[in-house]
């Protein structure tokens, strides 16, 4: 009888062994979430990974991967030229610190990126991190139900109401993208033409306008600009002179409450400007597109280039002269000054994306001190938005920002509610801006062509 009772005692112990040994058991404690993993140098031992892990036949959801599992998020942007600062600094950046987070950043043509999203996003195959142009655009995402709300986002108390105005509803109560930066437009030129022929930056109309027939009257093109693509005309012309003209935010606001017209003076004159502009632009300017242009700046076949601080980095990359930067001149001497500081870039998480968590956590980041640090001295010239102190390495990037306190901030008068309606304002005043300087069309006729669009659909 004992031997028997020993015999049982053998079997169950051995099944006890068995059974504990099995793959389909749940573990008891729960893996930690990644939404805040550890730091690279507080990585879990890898006896701890093992005891937490969850048997084979229980994966997790993709949001919620065990410890030491690896998750891949995407970003979409516009932004192809800033692929090599993504991948070679910001996204190690991140990684070093999330290293569970893997983040690819996969950018499409500028001109084909709004297209392309939206099919991406209507096929159910667009990236899990959607980069968000300012106003209207990413207001349609959010409302189509693609972007997700970031109220609580952690980070989002880092950015003015002024900062997020570009992405918020308008009545204020989703915020839907993280602010990145933003752009200022000016006048880039070469500073040896300037010295062999003994100019000075100019401040005004006056100024601007015989610097350009002395340059022209010394044999040089002095302005480099196309209105093949139109978009420059207006972003680089109309929207970068205009706002001394208009006034900046006073006249933005005022086209928005109805009580100012594209016909009012401050408009006809300024594409009255850009009329005067054609004379000294290079010949057959009527078929050169962006690119053309700024390698012919950057070739020295042109001194002066109207545009903004987004070219920092290809121009210091490509020019061998040096480079100086004048602010939009005003009208008259001792006029306030205004510049386009415009919101330009965000971040935003794709509503469909499998991975809520990774997202939400590098967005997180986005919105950190860090990040805009990195950010504004990788892309020389796309200034942040967050309340951060950044500290700019870049003499020209500095110079731009230093016009913020010399200068009333105002943003293009074209992006926000304006462009809702068809015909588009935006694309309108590619259209007319680009006329004017073609000879198609007078500055009159353009700003009755804008406002009879407007009149169309728009009633404040």
């Amino acid at each position: 009888m004992r031997k028997l009772l020993t015999l049982i005692s053998l079997l169950v112990a051995l099944s006890l062994v068995l059974t504990a040994c099995g793959g389909g058991g749940t573990p008891v404690t729960e893996p930690p979430a990644i939404t805040e993993p550890p730091a690279v140098t507080e990585e879990p031992a890898a006896t701890d990974a093992a005891t937490e892990a969850p048997a084979t036949t229980e994966e997790p959801a993709a949001t919620e991967p065990a410890t030491g599992e690896q998750v891949t998020i995407t970003i979409e942007s516009w932004r192809n030229d800033d692929l090599a600062i993504w991948q070679d600094t910001i996204i190690p950046a991140f990684e070093a610190q999330y290293p569970n987070i893997n983040v690819e950043f996969n950018p499409t043509a500028p001109a084909e990126y709004n297209g392309v999203l939206n099919t991406k996003l209507q096929g159910g195959t667009a990236g899990d991190l959607i980069t968000c142009r300012p106003f209207d655009a990413s207001l349609e995402l959010f409302q189509q139900g693609h972007l997700a709300s970031l109220n609580d986002l952690p980070g989002m108390e880092n950015f003015s109401d002024v900062a997020k105005s570009a992405w918020i509803t308008d009545d204020g109560s989703d915020v839907f993208c993280v602010p990145m930066a933003s752009v200022i437009h000016g006048f880039f030129y070469n500073k040896d033409k300037f010295d062999e022929y003994g100019l000075e930056e100019p401040t005004t109309k006056e100024e601007f306008m015989t610097v350009l027939q002395t340059l022209q009257e010394n044999g040089e093109t002095p302005l480099v600009m196309g209105t093949a693509e139109q978009w420059e005309a207006a972003t680089m012309g109309f929207q970068n002179i205009g706002p001394n003209y208009w006034q900046g935010e006073e006249g933005r606001q005022a086209l928005l409450a109805g009580t100012a017209k594209f016909t009012d003076e401050p408009y006809v004159k300024t594409w009255q400007d850009l009329a005067e502009w054609s004379q000294y632009l290079p010949e057959g300017y009527e078929a050169v597109k962006y690119p053309d242009a700024q390698s012919l700046f950057t070739l020295g076949q042109g001194v002066i280039y109207p545009t903004g601080s987004w070219e920092i980095g290809l121009f210091e990359s490509q020019a061998d002269f040096e480079m100086g930067i004048f602010p939009p001149y005003v009208e008259n001497e001792g006029d306030t000054c205004y510049i386009s500081d415009h919101t330009d870039i965000a971040i935003g998480m794709n509503a469909a994306t499998p991975h809520p968590e990774e997202a939400q956590t590098f967005l997180s980041w986005v919105a950190s001190e860090e990040f805009a640090t990195l950010y504004a001295n990788a892309l020389p010239g796309f200034f942040p938005l967050s309340n951060a102190e950044v500290t700019l390495d870049n003499p020209l990037a500095n110079e731009f920002l230093s016009w913020r306190q010399q200068c009333e901030s105002t943003i293009r008068n074209s992006y926000q509610i304006l462009s809702r309606g068809e015909p588009n304002l935006e694309n309108e005043l590619w259209r007319v801006s680009a006329g004017v300087m073609n000879g198609s069309i007078t500055p009159e006729q353009a700003g009755e062509e804008i406002q009879a669009g407007l009149d169309q659909w728009y009633q404040p």
